[in-house]
C-alpha cells in the first residue's frame, strides 16, 4: 500500500501503511515522533493497533469472530474446549493423537503443588475467588524452578490450563468446608470442573450432559477475544520479559473489573436489585431509556459488536437447554427472560443495538447451574486462559520490545521550590 500523508503546521509528513490478511488498513505511526516531535492521542487505545497477531479476527460490524480462521459457531458446536485451546495456542486443530496427548498433559498437571494447596486453605472463606486465583497463579513461579525457562514453555502451558481449574475448585470447596476432589482423567475438562465443584465427599456426582455441553460452549466462546483489556495487560506485562505465571496473574487481575470479566456478575447483581425492588422489570427497562435515571442496563450491547454478538447467539441456545432441563423456578431468571424479550422487540433497544450479549447469557447459565455469583469471573478466566497463553507466546516469539505508551502532560509547569 501507499503512504499516508499527515500535514502538521503546514509541513507534510509521509507515514507508511500496511494491510492485514482480512483487509484491515493500518497507518504505521512508529516514526511520527521522530519526524514531527508529535505523538498520537487515543484515550482507551480504541483506534490504536498495539501489535500484529495471527490468533483471533473480529469484525464487529458483521458480527464475525474467528480463531485461527475458524468461525466461533463451528468451534462451539463441534469442538471441545481443550481442542480449541490447542488451536488457539498452536495454530492448528489437533489430530486425534495430538488432542489425546494434550489432554493427558493437562490431566497430568492438574494436581496442585502441595504448597499451593496449603496456601489456598489460609485464605478467608469470604475472600473473592479472583483474588485467590490471581495470587495463586503468581505464586506458581515460587514453586517451579523452571518458571522462566524457554524450554519449559509447553510444560508451563499445560500447568496453567490444569492448575487454573484446580485452584478454582479447591478454593470453592475450602469455602464450603469440603475436601478437594481428585480430578478424573477419564472425564472431560468441563466435566471435571463440575465434578470438582459439586461432587460429594466420596466423589459421587452425576454430570448432566446438557450442563457439561453448556459449560464447554461457555469456555470456548471466552477462549480469546483479540486485544481486550486483560489480553493487552498480559502482553504489556510480558513485554518486560516477566514470566508466564506473572503475566497470567496480571491478566486475571485485569479481567476482575466489572467493565470487563466482571460484567456477568454485574448482570446478576442488577437482576437481584430489580427483584428486591418488587420485580417490576418494565419499570427498569423504561429507566434504561432515560439517560437521567442513573440506571445502567448491564449485559446488553457491546463495544465491539455493532449488530449482534455471535457468542451470545451460541449461548442463548445453551441457556435455553439448561433452563429447560433443570426446570428451575427462580425469580431472577424469570426477570432475565422478560428483559431479554423486551430488548429483542422494543424499537428503542433494537435501533440502538442493545441486544443481550455474552455476559447476559453466561450469567444466567451459571446461576442455573448453581455456580456462586462471585465465581462467575473465575469461569471467564479459566476460559480465557488459552488466549492469554497464545498471545504471551506469540509476543515472546516475535521478540516484542517493552511496551511504553506516551502521555500528554497537563500538570504544572516548572515552579521554584519555596525557600
Amino acid at each position: 500500500m501507499g503512504d499516508a500523508k499527515l500535514t502538521l503546521n503546514g509541513q507534510d509528513f509521509q507515514l507508511p501503511t500496511f494491510e492485514g490478511s482480512e483487509g484491515e488498513v493500518a497507518i504505521d505511526v512508529g516514526s511520527l515522533r521522530g519526524q514531527t516531535k508529535a505523538i498520537t492521542f487515543d484515550p482507551g487505545y480504541g483506534n490504536t493497533g498495539s501489535c500484529k497477531s495471527a490468533i483471533t479476527f473480529i469484525n464487529g460490524e458483521k458480527g464475525i469472530l474467528q480463531h485461527r480462521g475458524y468461525a466461533i459457531d463451528d468451534l462451539a458446536h463441534h469442538a471441545s474446549f481443550p481442542a480449541v485451546s490447542y488451536l488457539v495456542i498452536h495454530g492448528e486443530l489437533p489430530t486425534e493423537a495430538q488432542l489425546k496427548e494434550f489432554e493427558g498433559g493437562i490431566a497430568e498437571h492438574s494436581k496442585l503443588p502441595q504448597a499451593i494447596s496449603d496456601l489456598i486453605t489460609t485464605f478467608p472463606k469470604d475472600a473473592h475467588p479472583m483474588s485467590v486465583l490471581s495470587s495463586m497463579t503468581a505464586a506458581l513461579a515460587s514453586v517451579y524452578s523452571n518458571y522462566d525457562d524457554d524450554t519449559a514453555e509447553e510444560t508451563n502451558v499445560l500447568r496453567m490450563l490444569g492448575h487454573v481449574r484446580k485452584i478454582a475448585t479447591e478454593f470453592y470447596r475450602h469455602t464450603q468446608d469440603r475436601t478437594p476432589v481428585t480430578l478424573d482423567p477419564k472425564i472431560s475438562y468441563c466435566g471435571n470442573f463440575l465434578n470438582g465443584m459439586f461432587a460429594e465427599a466420596d466423589g459421587s456426582y452425576t454430570i448432566s450432559e446438557k450442563r457439561e455441553r453448556a459449560l464447554n460452549m461457555l469456555m470456548i466462546v471466552h477462549a480469546d477475544h483479540e486485544q481486550n483489556c486483560s489480553t493487552s495487560t498480559v502482553r504489556m506485562v510480558g513485554s518486560s520479559q516477566a514470566c508466564m505465571f506473572a503475566s497470567m496473574s496480571a491478566g486475571i487481575s485485569a479481567l476482575w473489573g466489572p467493565l470487563h470479566g466482571g460484567a456477568n456478575q454485574a448482570v446478576l447483581e442488577m437482576l437481584e436489585a430489580i427483584n428486591d425492588d418488587g420485580g417490576d422489570y418494565k419499570k427498569y427497562m423504561e429507566m434504561a431509556k432515560d439517560k437521567d435515571s442513573g440506571f445502567r442496563l448491564m449485559g446488553f450491547g457491546h463495544r465491539v459488536y455493532k449488530n449482534f454478538d455471535p457468542r451470545a447467539t451460541i449461548l442463548k441456545e445453551a441457556c435455553d437447554d439448561v433452563l429447560a432441563e433443570l426446570g428451575v423456578t427462580d425469580p431472577l431468571l424469570d426477570i432475565a427472560k422478560n428483559l431479554e424479550k423486551i430488548a429483542l422487540e422494543d424499537d428503542y433497544f433494537v435501533k440502538r443495538n442493545l441486544y443481550p450479549n455474552v455476559d447476559f447469557y453466561s450469567g444466567i447459565i451459571y446461576r442455573a447451574m448453581g455456580i456462586p455469583v462471585n465465581m462467575f469471573t473465575v469461569l471467564f478466566a479459566i476460559g480465557r486462559m488459552p488466549g492469554w497463553l497464545a498471545h504471551w507466546l506469540e509476543m515472546r516469539e516475535e521478540g516484542s520490545k517493552i511496551h511504553r505508551p506516551r502521555q500528554i502532560y497537563t500538570g504544572q509547569t516548572h515552579r521554584e521550590f519555596p525557600k
